[in-house]
């Protein structure tokens, strides 16, 4: 294995869209980088990130230009077989990728190494000389990455930010000569990043490997790269080091509003809550207890930890999504403390004014914005949660199963639908229970929060999918701020979002807690987002809430516990 040149020139790429027409992703974008570097590519949401490293990875055909790796080269018009050869010498690390076997960690590295070999991602007989040999040439691959002393480990129980090793070092045993990452580790918490950009660096020495990096994370970039590339609308406009890059993308940001006091007294309050999660041949996999805490009207709560810690199960236990084995969980509603733990009218009345954003947002790919705003709105009418009541009357279905059906419409769309299908009842039935909103009307409800997070007023009529990733956050955002929710859950949406946009929307949330008086419960990885936009921080570890209280004080203990010393080098 060893590093190659990769070479831009001039690319042109455009999109046919249903709803937009031509969209120009690049726009004569040129770049250079030297063998054995790692250079990082950033930019704004919609730049054209994605769509550079699709097209490096021959994933993606483009319309004008020149791309060269190595001997490799692929114009607009090569053929399917010049774009095959792309990929082989290549090896993509994508966002948010977990797919692994169901086997050790050692066998999933060798199915690579058998497919490099023989052409099939198979495995040999255990008792086999080869599999021996497989087995070795894994576990160097595995010690690249720090994942040796888990060769024999079950995969599909490793930790987040293992899983994302054992995936990078799968991608190492194609012996790619240029390693593409889009977003690495993303999502994670910032000690389970931090294990993937030193395995990334490991992979750069030992092996020589070029690597280009698409990030919207200034501190990744800064601690991985040698050089770095700022895109934007699909033009190269800096090439230069990382530092000066960075100064560049960040020229213009809005200044930090203020955070905003609480407004009131308390708004949801957790007491003694427990929740354990096993599987049978695991064991135990996650043990929430003994979490006590008390949120203000008006507060900005943000929730940190580690990976699998438990923050979304708390989350998704505050929305009533989940049932708690033991504990309380209470909302107010005007002058009466409701248990979100019970089932009933009472919980219904206090879901409809509760707004959740799911990390994954599970809305509908092809679906028109205007059309879930439409029915976002629909569930959360008092008037459509009062004829339902009556619907359901008349169709013989009780009040507690009526909730139960209520909470769904909560739910991302393919869960919902997978708990309905348990329980054999066809998912039309929430569309007759709760109609969505004449889609018509939802322009009044969509032009201030659509305002205030940047978004045009067009957007209502372009499909989800078709969004840019920061696009597909501020929407989701602004689906549930539209509906003027009293307690908004976020559950790691910020993911996608470059730090310019990221500054926009925190200081648009802040605005909207302070004139509204909204409640806001977040769990984030960001540490410097989550320092910016809270009035306090919980930090969780292995299901238990050890400390409440200043953000930047919950903060730094977080980076200093998690090792993350790619966030100490950005400070």
């Amino acid at each position: 294995m060893g590093g190659v040149d990769v070479v831009v020139e001039d690319l042109v790429k455009t999109y046919d869209t249903e709803t937009r027409g031509k969209i120009k992703a690049l726009d004569g974008f040129s770049m250079e980088v030297e063998a054995g570097t790692i250079h990082g590519i950033l930019g704004r949401s919609g730049a054209g990130k994605s769509t550079l490293i699709r097209i490096l990875r021959g994933a993606e055909t483009f319309d004008e230009g020149v791309v060269r790796v190595g001997e490799v080269e692929v114009k607009a018009d090569s053929s399917p077989e010049e774009l095959s050869e792309l990929r082989r010498i290549t090896a993509i690390h994508p966002q948010r990728a977990f797919g692994l076997w169901p086997e050790t960690a050692a066998e999933n590295v060798m199915r690579k190494l058998y497919w490099k070999r023989h052409g099939v991602e198979e495995l040999p007989p255990e008792d086999s000389p080869e599999y021996e040999e497989l087995y070795d040439e894994a576990l160097e691959y595995l010690r690249i990455v720090g994942l040796e002393h888990k060769a024999d480990h079950y995969a599909p129980v490793l930790s987040g930010g293992e899983k994302q090793r054992l995936l990078l070092a799968r991608q190492l045993a194609k012996e790619p000569e240029v390693l593409l990452l889009d977003e690495p580790a993303g999502m994670a918490c910032p000690g389970t990043k931090q294990q993937l950009l030193d395995a990334v660096k490991s992979a750069n020495e030992e092996k020589g490997i070029t690597v280009v990096l698409v990030s919207h994370l200034p501190e990744v970039v800064n601690y991985l790269c040698d050089t770095a590339t700022l895109i934007e609308s699909g033009k190269d406009v800096l090439h230069a080091d990382p530092p000066t890059v960075i100064d560049e993308l960040k020229k213009g940001m809005e200044p930090p509003e203020p955070v905003p006091e609480p407004s009131g007294g308390p708004h949801l309050k957790v007491e003694d809550l427990r929740k354990r999660y096993a599987l049978i041949r695991c064991g135990e996999t996650l043990h929430v207890r003994d979490v006590n805490l008390e949120v203000l009207r008006g507060e900005i709560l943000a929730l940190v930890g580690p990976s699998g810690c438990g923050k979304t199960v708390l989350l998704r236990m505050m929305a009533g999504l989940e049932v708690p084995d033991d504990g309380r969980i209470a909302l107010r509603v005007d002058d009466e403390w409701i248990d979100m733990t019970e089932p009933g009218y009472p919980r219904m009345e206090a879901r409809r004014r509760i707004g959740i954003v799911h990390q994954e947002f599970g809305y509908v790919h092809h679906a028109l914005v205007r059309d879930l705003l439409a029915g976002r709105l629909g569930v959360k009418s008092h008037r459509v949660v009062e004829e339902a009541k009556r619907r359901a009357e008349e169709l013989g279905i009780g009040e507690k199963v009526l909730d139960v059906l209520y909470s769904l419409t909560d739910l991302p769309r393919e869960e919902a639908e997978a708990r309905l299908d348990k329980l054999g009842v066809d998912p039309s039935v929430l569309d007759e229970l709760f109609p969505s909103f004449p889609s018509d009307e939802v322009e009044k409800f969509a032009e201030s929060v659509f305002d205030e997070f940047g978004l045009p007023m067009d957007v209502l009529d372009m499909k989800f999918g078709e969004l840019s990733g920061g696009q597909k956050v501020r929407v989701a955002i602004a689906l549930e701020l539209a509906t003027n929710p009293e307690i908004l859950l976020l559950d790691e949406p910020f993911g996608d979002l470059d730090p310019v946009t990221l500054r926009r929307v925190a200081n648009a949330l802040k605005r909207i807690v302070r004139e509204k008086g909204i409640t806001v419960v977040l769990v984030s990885h960001n540490v410097p987002f989550v320092k910016e936009i809270s009035h306090r921080v919980a930090l969780m570890d292995d299901g238990r809430i050890l400390k409440v209280g200043d953000p930047e004080e919950v903060c730094e203990e977080f980076v200093r516990v998690s090792g993350a010393g790619y966030l100490e080098e950005e400070a």
